[in-house]
């Protein structure tokens, strides 16, 4: 946008007069810093992708969301989701267009800074004009205001098969994003290089209650209109409040019925575990189960990895199922991982893990999410050694030599990358204990004290924000102090089975 300049009236002109040459100059003069100005700022649209080789559409160029706030009211006799969002970005560069990823749903309305603004889907783009160009390193705030019903996204070879995204439950919802999830429920920049706080402010009929990231900011009661209901009906609505920064496919909000137990670990972090009550007919002591388990890894990774980053650890357990099957599903939801059932002590260890490694620092393109899962792997093993079970060297070991069968897209578990593992074999278990094997590995090369002062300094230097396959294992080399490139070309980059290691 030209800039504005002072009207200059040495004289006014009377009809008929014509200016004096000394004067038409300076006016020309005045005006040529304006359009200087405009040529300038040359507005061009955000790319509709952040150039994720996995998912190219995820995500988005052109801002850098800052916050969302998710103002949502959600009916579960209908699977209704209504909302509106508002996030606050700082442009990257002189926009004139912008895109939020969305899958279904509604939208009927947008506004950018208070104006209205025209948008336009394309698949899962929300293309949004504001009325004017958005200057780069400008803050802008966007409100869309939306609804519809969520759609679970299944028969994808990505998490196994498994659904995932917004799961409709009999008493609400359960949600897990991992890794295009979030999209479907409330539109957002997608991709895990761009995160964000978040507020939630979730109102469902009275009787159920929300539990979502963060730590609670407050609630009340009253009624409510929802959407497919002819009249305002009783209801409750629940805050919570993430103000960490956070990646999309972490963000969960879960309604139902729970049962909760608040607290402190021995070490003096706060602990919000809520269970659903279904759960407690098989397992009777499942809050108490949840709330120690949790309690005993967070401060058990927090003395080994780093001051534990957040303001809250947790669970979420629920009875969670499609189509009435029970779900096989855990996810490392920032602050409170999320269960669709009562687990093993050593998978709520593996989530916790990912606290560190996943939450606080997460990957900055998909083909990294070894730096998720393959840490949290070899956090799950160390839990096993000092519960009573085998060494992580002996489980390490055991693993290499044991002979796995295809996974459900049918690739050999060697052939995989561990560092590349391609889209639908993302979480194929070469990522997962292939990787785990790797650190262990690196740790029997290096020694144990370089070893943690490696994972210590990695979470360290990259806490809230993203880290790269490359910057790892820089780091690793420089601590290391020696060349580590053929370990990691056989350990990272190989799609054949690398010579055991002597020892």
């Amino acid at each position: 946008m030209a800039q504005r300049h002072p009207r200059f009236h040495p004289f006014r002109a009377t009809p008929g007069r014509t200016l004096p040459i000394a004067v038409a100059a300076l006016c020309v003069v005045a005006l040529a810093p304006a359009a200087s100005a405009a040529a300038q700022h040359r507005y061009t649209p955000g790319a509709e992708g952040v150039g994720d080789a996995y998912f190219p559409l995820e995500g988005n160029g052109g801002y850098d969301a800052q916050n969302y706030a998710l103002d949502l009211t959600y009916d579960p006799d209908y699977d209704q989701l209504d909302g509106v969002v508002t996030m606050t970005a700082r442009a990257t560069q002189d926009l004139s267009s912008f895109d939020l990823d969305l899958s279904g749903m509604d939208v009927q309305r947008v506004k950018v800074d208070k104006h209205k603004a025209d948008y336009k889907r394309r698949g899962q783009e929300l293309v949004i004009t504001p009325r004017k160009g958005l200057r780069k390193g400008a803050t802008f705030t966007t409100v869309i205001t939306y609804g519809g019903v969520p759609q679970t996204i299944v028969g994808s070879p990505i998490v196994f098969g498994s659904p995932y995204g917004f799961l409709h439950t009999p008493d609400g919802a359960f949600v897990g994003d991992e890794p295009n999830g979030a999209s479907t429920w409330f539109p957002v920049n997608d991709h895990p290089s761009d995160k964000a706080t978040y507020d939630f402010e979730i109102t469902v009929p009275k009787g159920l209650t929300v539990v979502a990231n963060g730590l609670p900011d407050g609630q009340r009661s009253g009624n409510a209109a929802f959407s497919r209901r002819a009249a305002a009906t009783a209801a409750s609505t629940f805050k919570w409040r993430e103000r960490y920064p956070m990646a999309s496919y972490l963000a969960t909000i879960d309604i139902g019925k729970w049962d909760v137990k608040q607290g402190r670990t021995p070490g003096g972090i706060n602990n919000y575990t809520a269970v659903d009550p279904v759960l407690l007919q098989d397992q009777p002591d499942a809050v108490n189960f949840f709330y120690d388990t949790t309690s005993e890894a967070t401060d058990l990774w927090s003395q080994l990895f780093g001051k534990y980053a957040f303001e809250t650890t947790g669970a979420i357990g629920d009875d969670a199922r499609y189509n009435g099957e029970p779900l096989g599903f855990s996810l490392e939801t920032q602050s409170k991982p999320v269960y669709s059932a009562v687990r093993s002590t050593s998978t709520i260890a593996h989530e916790l893990a990912h606290q560190w490694f996943g939450d606080a620092v997460s990957p900055e393109r998909w083909k990294d999410v070894w730096l998720n899962e393959s840490f949290a792997t070899f956090a799950q093993w160390y839990w096993s050694e000092k519960h009573g079970g085998a060494t992580v060297h002996d489980q390490a070991r055991a693993t290499y030599n044991a002979r796995p069968f295809p996974d459900p897209a049918g690739r050999p578990f060697w052939s995989v990358v561990t560092a590349d593992p391609q889209r639908d074999t993302m979480f194929n278990q070469r990522v997962y204990s292939g990787g785990g094997m790797a650190l262990e590995f690196l740790r029997e090369k290096i020694g144990d004290d370089k070893f943690f002062t490696v994972l210590r300094t990695w979470y360290a230097q990259h806490k809230y924000g993203n880290g790269t396959t490359e910057q790892f294992t820089a780091l690793a080399q420089q601590i290391a102090g020696q060349d580590l490139t053929p370990f990691f070309k056989d350990w990272l980059y190989s799609p054949i089975k690398p010579s055991l290691p002597q020892g």
